[in-house]
């Protein structure tokens, strides 16, 4: 079995690294570069920066802090916000980013995904996914959850794999910032329709979480981000909690 990632995700607003609680009520959380090293050395396998206003701003992500965060890591990241077109995601990679994520631009032109993955290839695609749920059925939301979507989550993800997509990252809206666990039934539905990783985001508040969302969930990574800004989980006490559980990680 493949072993499972541990991924810290920074979300960025306006150069710094913040974290809200259903994606709104937004605290400040330190430099993201500062802290993507910091997680590099404590033994994260991969990052996410995200720059959460990018979209709604209509502004492109920086690849200056691309090239940045480069220099100052030794593991793969990945870095989305504003991304609308090849030359955008040309800049980046160039910049040193390992792969990219988009979200709004994919789900108003899905072509954009195929384009990607023709000229990149896949495996540097990421498409991720903001839903909640509406009466009962989940739900895309787009430029950071202000705006619902008629795509149902299980119908786009499956047209997402089938555009291109290398990777899934899914957040559930309802569960962001709660702690209080992952979208694990969706998550496992999720895993059962499609044969691409998937990235599970949204409620991480503890140990046990990061267990049940690999076994139950069937997801092939847990994000998570204010536990690990403020130190409430430190990466070196996760990993060894999931390998006692007999969780396969990467050593620290």
């Amino acid at each position: 079995m493949l072993a499972k990632r541990i991924i810290p995700c920074l979300d960025i607003k306006d150069g710094r690294t913040v974290k809200g609680v259903n994606f709104v009520n937004l605290r400040d959380a330190g430099d993201p570069v500062e802290l993507g090293a910091k997680y590099s050395l404590a033994g994260a396998d991969e990052l996410v920066f995200l720059d959460i206003t990018a979209t709604h701003e209509r502004r492109r992500t920086l690849a200056d802090l691309a090239r940045d965060i480069a220099r100052h890591l030794n593991i793969p990241f990945t870095i989305g916000g504003g991304i609308r077109e090849l030359a955008d995601v040309d800049v980046l990679l160039d910049a040193g980013a390992d792969k990219v994520s988009i979200n709004s631009a994919a789900v108003r032109r899905p072509a954009l995904i195929d384009e990607l993955a023709y000229a990149f290839g896949n495996q540097f695609v990421v498409v991720a996914v903001d839903a909640k749920q509406v009466d009962g059925e989940w739900y895309v939301h787009l430029n950071g959850g202000r705006i619902r979507t008629e795509h149902k989550l299980f119908d786009w993800v499956t047209e997402a794999q089938e555009r291109g997509a290398g990777e899934i990252l899914f957040t559930s809206m309802d569960h962001d910032g709660t702690k209080a666990g992952f979208a694990n039934a969706a998550l496992a539905e999720m895993s059962d329709r499609l044969s691409i990783p998937i990235i599970a985001s949204g409620g991480a508040g503890n140990k046990e979480h990061f267990a049940e969302v690999f076994t139950e969930g069937k997801a092939d990574a847990g994000l998570a981000a204010s536990i690990f800004h403020f130190g409430e989980v430190e990466i070196a006490d996760l990993k060894s909690y999931l390998s006692a559980q007999g969780v396969p990680v990467r050593p620290v």
